[in-house]
């Protein structure tokens, strides 16, 4: 067995991954083929990664005239324990402001210590539930972005802890 099988994911393994992990690094094809690299919190839906920014963000502009996009999520502090999953595909970007807001929950949901939300600090990642006044807070927030979905069409991923320590 090849060293890249030894340390590829199982399906089940990325999944767990994606719903653990919390910033997604978006790279987008800038106006001048140039890659444009930044960082996100990203929620889930349907296991997919998505997240919301600002309608008039360079990421969306680019995304507008290219809805090609590469993701990556990794973690690990030493060798033995990199992880990570990458993903190719296309965006979908959401316009509709019942869209935008459904992906600033998913995101929310995920990230709430994040914004201070210490109200949702001890509930489990991916299940915080939203009250009525953060749904309204994120309606509000969620008036000069749009919300994007990225469909993965290739995905590559490794974890070096199945290495046991070897190289």
């Amino acid at each position: 067995m090849s060293r890249r099988d030894q340390i590829r994911m199982t399906d089940d393994e990325v999944a767990a991954f994606l719903d653990e992990a919390r910033d997604l690094q978006i790279a987008t094809v800038g106006p001048d083929g140039a890659p444009h690299l930044v960082t996100m919190w990203y929620g889930l839906e349907d296991g997919r990664p998505v997240f919301w920014t600002y309608a008039k963000s360079q990421k969306v502009l680019n995304l507008r005239r290219d809805p090609r996009i590469t993701v990556l999520i990794a973690d690990g502090d030493s060798y033995n324990t990199l992880r990570g999953v990458s993903m190719t595909g296309h965006a979908e970007i959401r316009d509709d402001p019942d869209e935008v807001a459904a992906v600033g929950e998913a995101v929310h949901r995920r990230n709430a210590h994040r914004f201070g939300d210490v109200r949702l600090a001890d509930q489990p990642p991916g299940e915080a539930e939203i009250d009525s006044g953060t749904r309204d807070m994120l309606r509000v927030m969620g008036a000069k972005r749009v919300g994007i979905v990225v469909h993965s069409e290739t995905t590559a991923s490794w974890d070096h802890r199945k290495l046991g320590g070897t190289y």
